[in-house]
């Protein structure tokens, strides 16, 4: 099971001819394995022999639902077919799987002619990866139709209407209840608008032979908290602070400690050996009074900062910084120095001020942007960055270097030679201060030695997971500081 890579539609068709016509597996026979999964996950998540209704285009994906009604039929489920699009259009194995769900009994009427949807699971097998444009005509009200009816949908292969490179809805898409993804699973199911469509995702490999995926290996990866951890140092029995890195977080000010101070409270719970705070003199008693492990520096001159990141390991600069002389001053200390950095919120701001000419290019950092941010940037704008967030988040990284970490449902990580998709999180992120811990967890991995990937990868897993144990109390209300004991018990896993 190949759930780990995932694969552009480019990418995934490549697997198919590869299967089709360098193994020697049958196109009709993958469509069989395909509908076969896809009603096996129909019986297995609602109730068995709930009525179908399925809704079938005039290409490969409507094949799949084609059987999917044959098996039904074969079953004595009550199945009927809607078919959008000109059904003398449809060919090749698409063809021979709608002759035999005739064959099967099952009844195929027009889209546009009566059908009761009521009390039945809807079958989406409209349309697939092929999909470039928006959709029009009776696709589009075939769409509307499945999302005004109330009743749970499975969607075969993807949600029809959703861009299965960019996780973007093409004017509109289904809005499934679970999705299942066949032999490579779309990068798209994961990110962008993804998340409100494909509801669970699940994915079949069709018995696929594994040299297959050797020949077209994919660009991107989905994330497994797990297998991230394993490169997290290890305790030892004498192990002390100094193995674990000096994290040093800069920023806050006037009015914006709390930003800060989450920072280096999560560099803390998240292993960091000592966490420092820059932050305006005037916090420092809060800083002290609510986290005494942190040892909180008041700085207002470029001169007070050195000496602080000449005893750190590595460097959070952002949050709560501002956009102002002081805030120039602490950004530009930070860059001055060597140490590995991390750049989140102001400081990415001040940073896409200031490279109007050519952008300031850097190995060791890593930056945080979210949509808005990294639309700076690029000198672009948020909605063009959410139309195809791999893309955005690969120009960002060829342009300034490091690694990138686009924030948002379905956050990306880019080191310049892959991207990865977290599949953790939930609605309650959104809210002040989320950002500020993803900053402390990720500094604190860097002062513990981990390389920029890593420690990108593992942190946003860390993250994210955090939130959904916190949010299993509720999403509402969720705050950034929830997170802290949940992060702590993640470490130790």
């Amino acid at each position: 099971m190949r759930a780990l890579e995932l694969y552009t539609a480019a990418e995934t068709r490549e697997l198919d001819r590869v299967a089709i016509e360098d193994v020697g597996i049958p196109g009709i026979t993958l469509m069989s394995r395909a509908g076969r999964a896809a009603f096996e996950l129909i019986q297995d998540t609602w109730p068995v022999g709930c009525p179908l209704v399925i809704f079938c285009g005039t290409g490969n994906n409507g094949g799949d639902g084609f059987v999917v009604a044959a098996l039904a039929a074969d079953r004595a489920i009550p199945v009927t077919v809607c078919q959008v699009g000109d059904a003398d259009k449809i060919g090749g194995d698409a063809a021979t799987a709608r002759q035999a769900a005739l064959d099967a009994g099952v009844c195929i009427t027009a889209f546009g002619d009566e059908l009761a949807l009521d009390d039945s699971v809807i079958v989406d097998a409209l349309l697939g990866t092929g999909l470039s444009g928006e959709v029009r005509g009776d696709y589009r009200d075939a769409i509307e139709s499945i999302n005004g009816s109330g009743m749970p949908v499975l969607a075969i292969d993807i949600p029809s209407g959703l861009c299965g490179d960019s996780g973007r809805r093409l004017g509109v898409a289904v809005e499934a209840d679970a999705t299942i993804s066949f032999i490579g699973q779309k990068r798209g199911l994961l990110t962008g608008d993804a998340p409100d469509c494909c509801g669970e995702l699940h994915f079949a490999d069709l018995s696929v032979p594994a040299d297959v995926y050797e020949q077209q290996p994919a660009s991107a990866f989905r994330l497994d908290l797990e297998q991230e951890l394993d490169a997290l140092p290890p305790l030892t029995e004498t192990a002390h602070k100094g193995r674990f890195g000096h994290a040093l977080v800069i920023g806050g000010d006037l009015g914006m400690a709390g930003a800060a101070l989450m920072a280096a409270e999560a560099a803390g719970r998240c292993g960091a050996g000592l966490v420092s705070a820059a932050t305006r003199a005037i916090h420092v008693p809060a800083l002290l009074s609510r986290r005494p492990e942190v040892m909180a520096h008041g700085v207002e001159a470029r001169g007070e900062l050195e000496p602080l990141l000449e005893r750190a390991t590595a460097a959070a600069v952002g949050p709560g910084l501002g956009q102002n002389a002081w805030s120039e001053q602490m950004l530009q200390n930070a860059l001055d120095s060597s140490l590995p950095l991390v750049v989140d919120a102001d400081a990415l701001n001040l940073l896409a001020r200031r490279c109007a000419g050519e952008p300031p290019q850097r190995g060791n950092w890593i930056l945080t942007p979210h949509p808005g941010e990294a639309a700076r940037l690029l000198d672009s704008d948020t909605a063009a960055v959410q139309s195809d967030r791999f893309a955005a988040v690969s120009a960002i990284q060829a342009r300034y270097g490091g690694v990138v970490l686009l924030k948002g449902s379905g956050t990306l990580v880019c080191d310049g030679e892959a991207v990865y998709v977290c599949p953790y999180g939930n609605p309650g992120m959104a809210s002040g201060g989320m950002g500020d811990v993803l900053s402390g967890i990720l500094v604190a991995l860097l002062a513990q030695g981990m390389n920029l990937r890593d420690a990108a990868c593992l942190g946003v897993c860390l993250h994210a997971v955090a939130a959904d144990l916190a949010a299993e109390a509720g999403m509402r209300g969720l705050l950034a500081t929830d997170l802290m004991p949940y992060l702590r018990g993640l470490m130790d896993e």
